[in-house]
């Protein structure tokens, strides 16, 4: 999350005092650009390992980052995130080449290995994967935001720039979500393995185009990110959902452009790094400010490499798949890298070194076959492959070099992993490393199963086997357990609710167990129209609500009964309409109810239903038969 001494930018003096140090920073680097101040006889690599934590029974979020950071306070390689259920893990810098992408990937599982130790005090485990699939919506409230001063400013400054009345996720894969949060939180949702590649500065322009073409195959085979609050979206979810949590704009009935803060770009780099910088600032409002203790051009003067500091403040608020990055080396000399963001976390580190090593190859052999890539492929070919490996991922089709259709898995083998392959070898990578790392990326193309892939399949499965939570459940059991063995996607099997070991409902929220695929009636329709609705889709229980969505009242099958045998009375009146039957006051109850305050609700007031009500409107109901569903497969366990 980069710079932790800032503030909300204010208007005023302040301000202007920190837009006045940004200015100077792009103009230092400027200078430094042109009088050749960049280390460039050396390649480094790099990256940061974000995650989640989460309890060891339940594979709900753990929000005890804290208090496990004060426990590994010697270690300054582990630092917070955006939430208390995140960490984020700082690989160390090292030369590109021999043994680089082993020590990396021994490095990042050692890391682990001693968060996961700490982590048995609060019956704890990590879990790497995109967006962690029982992640619920009320686990990205405020209350769960790290309590650090950078990231309550930079909640502060995104809902000050909020255009319309709340930040919204619209989201359409097998299923579809669409869901109003209000803060922009939601970004926590999102964990990933950025990887760094330093680049020359002579370099970086044809390097960055680079990096934006590879972007889509790199995401397609990588893909990890599939489930979001237990809907199947997009292969690569956090794509969108980055996009939209940050997303401050609303709809206009005119036509005005206005950009996202989290973005593929708006085209290819043409001359310059700065290029980057100068759109960012003419983009987007400062968000965070902070005491800038140092002039970059004095600095310059005086011989010293500046820090930039404005200038990282204001990179760190505008969010690129593909984000340019300035530091400063241990010699130091200044040096630029670029940092690939669209990488997602997991599924093993191992599949994380792979695919780094796929990446870094790529970018290295590509740049040896083509000089100016800008010459073989449009950019709108780019930004539209881009998208497509976002939502369809391994099973995308790109328009590649010269106008070529091709699926994503041929791609990969067919074209970019050769020149990963030669790429890995002109930097001197070790044969044994390449054909381990890039072999996993191989036998994922050949199989056509990666992280989003099996989890999509997985979901499925045990959807049809017993209720979503349980289904997220099991599957996240399975994550945890399979990237503790190490075993590399591709090669996972897929779990069945019996192997969870242990499964706790009760504290499960009625939100996460309700039924939200509602059928209703509103009060002056016929009542044989309700009699069929509830015949054809065997149900016991149909809601009454209003044009607008408001409950007014309830049907079930007991009034139906009643209502038929009277009718066959002499002198009895005759209901036509729902209302003329319907209970009017209907008992509910709120979504942030416990399962276990649900049943003790059905059972005092001995009904057979409760239909979840907020805020007046009806947003979902739950049954007797969903509890004998879930007390069913509970003996079950208990018998085996």
């Amino acid at each position: 999350m980069g710079e932790q001494k800032v503030s909300v930018a204010q208007e005023g003096t302040g301000m202007q005092s920190f837009v006045r140090s940004l200015l100077r920073d792009v103009q230092a680097l400027e200078y430094m650009l042109e009088n050749d101040w960049f280390e460039k006889d050396i390649i480094r690599i790099g990256a940061e390992q974000e995650m989640c934590l989460v309890d060891a029974g339940t594979y709900k979020p753990a929000c005890i980052n804290m208090e496990v950071l004060e426990k590994l306070s010697q270690y300054p390689w582990v630092v917070t995130e955006l939430a208390k259920f995140n960490l984020e893990v700082n690989l160390s810098p090292r030369e590109f080449t021999g043994k680089c992408l082993r020590e990396m990937d021994h490095e990042n599982r050692e890391y682990l290995n001693i968060i996961r130790q700490q982590l048995k005090h609060w019956n704890a485990e990590v879990c790497l994967t995109g967006i962690l699939p029982t992640l619920r919506k009320p686990d990205l409230d405020l209350s769960n935001l790290t309590p650090k001063p950078r990231y309550f400013a930079l909640m502060e400054a995104l809902n000050s720039q909020m255009l319309g009345s709340a930040f919204e996720l619209r989201l359409s894969g097998i299923d579809e979500l669409l869901v109003k949060h209000d803060s922009p939180l939601l970004e926590a949702c999102n964990t990933s393995f950025q990887v760094h590649l330093q680049v020359s500065p002579d370099l970086f322009v044809p390097m960055y185009n680079m990096a934006q073409a590879l972007a889509a195959p790199v995401m397609a085979i990588s893909a990890n990110s599939p489930i979001v609050f237990g809907k199947r979206l997009w292969h690569e979810s956090r794509i969108a959902l980055f996009q939209q949590a940050l997303d401050v704009r609303t709809t206009h009935d005119h036509m005005r452009e206005r950009s996202p803060r989290v973005s593929f770009g708006t085209g290819w780099l043409e001359g310059s790094l700065l290029e980057i910088y100068k759109e960012d600032i003419a983009r987007f409002r400062v968000l965070l400010a902070g005491d800038v203790d140092e002039d970059s051009i004095e600095a310059i003067q005086a011989g010293r490499t500046p820090k930039l500091r404005a200038l990282q403040v204001h990179n760190s608020t505008v969010y690129r798949w593909n984000r340019p990055c300035y530091g400063i080396s241990p010699n130091g000399q200044p040096h630029l890298r670029i940092e690939n963001r669209v990488i997602p976390a997991g599924p093993t580190t191992t599949d994380a070194a792979a695919n780094a090593a796929f990446w870094l190859g790529a970018m290295i052999g590509m740049g040896h076959e083509y000089k100016d890539i800008r010459n073989h492929v449009s950019w709108e070919d780019v930004r539209d492959n881009f998208m497509k490996a976002a939502q369809f991922g391994i099973d995308s089709h790109f328009n590649w070099f010269h106008d070529k259709k091709l699926s994503a898995c041929d791609l990969v083998l067919h074209e970019l992993l050769p020149m990963a392959r030669k790429g890995l070898q002109m930097r001197g990578v070790i044969k044994q490393d390449i054909d381990k790392y890039l072999g996993i990326i191989e036998q994922r193309a050949r199989d056509h199963m990666n992280g989003a892939r099996w989890q999509l399949r997985t979901f499925t499965k045990l959807a049809k086997e017993c209720t979503r939570d349980e289904a997220v459940t099991a599957m996240t059991a399975a994550i945890v357990h399979n990237q503790w063995k190490d075993i590399p996607v591709h090669q996972w099997t897929m779990p069945a609710f019996s192997d969870l070991p242990n499964y706790h409902p009760s504290k499960l929220r009625v939100e996460e167990f309700m039924e939200t695929d509602l059928f209703t009636v509103q009060k002056d329709d016929l009542i044989e129209l309700v009699t069929d609705l509830m015949d054809w889709r065997k149900i016991r229980y149909m809601p009454v609500e209003e044009s607008k969505g408001q409950l007014c009242g309830l049907i079930t099958s007991r009034l139906l009964l009643r209502h038929f045998a009277r009718k066959n009375k002499l002198n009895s009146k005759e209901a036509t309409m729902v209302k003329d039957i319907m209970i009017e006051a209907p008992i509910t109850i709120s979504p942030n109810a416990t399962l276990l305050e649900a049943m003790n609700l059905m059972r005092e007031k001995r009904i057979g239903c409760l239909p979840v009500v907020q805020n007046d409107e009806l947003i979902g109901i739950i049954t007797e038969m969903d509890f004998l569903r879930i007390s069913t497969r509970l003996i079950e366990q208990l018998e085996k």
